[in-house]
């Protein structure tokens, strides 16, 4: 069973901040650069040209800063992305899957805030505990000789947070968190089944992405939980709106400036902040649960033909959906719970006591029928979902409401109203999705 133990790594000096930071950011071109590559090969349309691309140039380019254990890596990791693909997309032609998939994006840029990450062989670090926790990391010659550093020395960093698993080593992955100013690790290890402190019972979740609650979670235990969304929303709107008002300043058909690239980042790292920790907070509670397994639906299709403009730039340029996903499967997989795509056609107009559909009323938050029931739609919607993938589901509890105070998920002391007061048609599921007005929306996907 694999677990992930997680740490604040520090750099000791300035001058070791710099250099981390530099090592991170040269993984992200490599990655980039590779994906590059491959991306203009597999658009001559025979993709087994896609490994024709030249790696090991690349690899020559950056391991001066990153080392060849690094370098190689993070070619390896694009590998496995786009093997994954061409696995998807075969899926998708066989009619296997209802979305056809994309090729495996970039790790952001500069203007929109650049994904700093990296992926450390699971022999090429050490992690010793104690009074003063360290991290040491292999890093290239040219940083070595910036530190004084001889050949057979590597970086060492101090770490932060006691190890909660065990076991044997992974690979290591280390994160810079732009927003919180914090550089972060994930090692995964695996432990052997009897030494788990909360065995994964076979229970089953459902999730129903929303647009003003981003995330409505629904347990085969009659657990029920709501992440509100619209305070996030609205500030990222006003972020887009400023966005707007700059751009419309700039003169001799400039179509950025420093203030506007600021913006764009400051945008995706506050949502990317929450998004995150929606996910950590989400799955520890579905961990304890005993969850072992977890459904969630695909709208990319709702999204080009159902629903309203303005719930379309909430579910997918502000919560970058398929963002969220790929991060979702990656911490289920820490905690060893299955996730699984399926479809959720209907299930935010299907009535959960009599099944109609055609006659229920979809407002706001609220879902009535003629038969007299009503009910939070959001929270309707996912177990509706659950109940299609499992039967057994039992009598739901009380539902517990979080909210986003900046740093983390709190249970608020309200319960999710059905009568909550929004935009009036945004929740409408038959509006037209043509853009109106002039929304700068640039980072959908980061």
């Amino acid at each position: 069973m694999k677990r992930a133990n997680q740490f604040d790594v520090r750099p000791r000096s300035k001058k070791d901040r710099e250099v981390f930071k530099r090592w991170l950011d040269a993984s992200a071109s490599l990655w980039n650069e590779t994906n590059y590559a491959r991306r203009q090969n597999f658009l001559s349309d025979d993709k087994e040209s896609v490994w024709d691309a030249d790696t090991g140039t690349l690899e020559g380019k950056y391991k001066g800063v990153l080392s060849s254990s690094v370098a190689q890596q993070i070619i390896r990791k694009n590998t496995a992305a786009w093997r994954s693909f061409f696995s998807l997309n075969e899926k998708y032609h066989a009619g296997e899957l209802d979305e056809k998939p994309s090729p495996p994006g970039y790790w952001g840029n500069e203007e929109n805030g650049r994904v700093l990450r990296t992926y450390v062989r699971n022999d090429q670090y050490t992690i010793e505990y104690g009074e003063r926790s360290r991290l040491e990391v292999p890093i290239g010659s040219e940083l070595k000789d910036e530190l004084g550093l001889n050949r057979n020395q590597r970086l060492r960093v101090e770490v932060a947070g006691e190890p909660k698993w065990s076991g044997e080593q992974g690979r290591l992955e280390l994160v810079y968190d732009e927003l919180a100013d914090t550089f972060r690790a994930f090692q995964p290890v695996t432990i052997d089944d009897s030494r788990l402190d909360s065995p994964l019972a076979d229970y089953s979740a459902a999730l129903d992405i929303g647009a003003n609650n981003l995330v409505a979670c629904t347990t085969t235990t009659g657990s029920q939980l709501l992440y509100d969304g619209r305070e996030l929303f609205e500030r990222f709107r006003e972020t887009t709106e400023q966005i707007a008002h700059y751009q419309s300043l700039l003169e001799d058909q400039r179509k950025s400036s420093k203030r506007i690239d600021r913006l764009y980042r400051k945008r995706t790292n506050r949502r990317n902040h929450a998004q995150d920790g929606l996910i950590r907070d989400l799955v520890e509670r579905l961990y304890n649960e005993g969850v072992s397994k977890l459904y969630v639906g695909d709208i990319n299709g709702v999204l080009s033909t159902h629903w309203s403009a303005r719930v379309n730039e909430k579910t997918h340029n502000f919560w970058a959906y398929r963002r969220f996903i790929t991060r979702l499967e990656s911490v289920c997989e820490e905690h060893g719970i299955a996730v699984e795509e399926e479809s959720e056609a209907w299930t935010s107009q299907e009535c959960p006591k009599c099944g109609e559909r055609e006659e229920t009323i979809r407002h706001e938050d609220t879902l009535s029928c003629p038969c007299g029931f009503e009910g939070h739609a959001d929270l309707v919607a996912s177990e509706s979902f659950l109940r299609r993938q499992n039967n057994a589901v039992g009598s739901m509890a009380r539902p517990v409401y979080l909210k986003w105070n900046n740093h983390d998920w709190r249970e608020h002391h309200n319960s999710p109203s059905i009568a909550v007061e929004t935009t009036a048609n945004e929740a409408d599921t038959n509006q037209s999705t043509t853009p109106s007005g002039n929304i700068a929306l640039g980072d959908s996907d980061d």
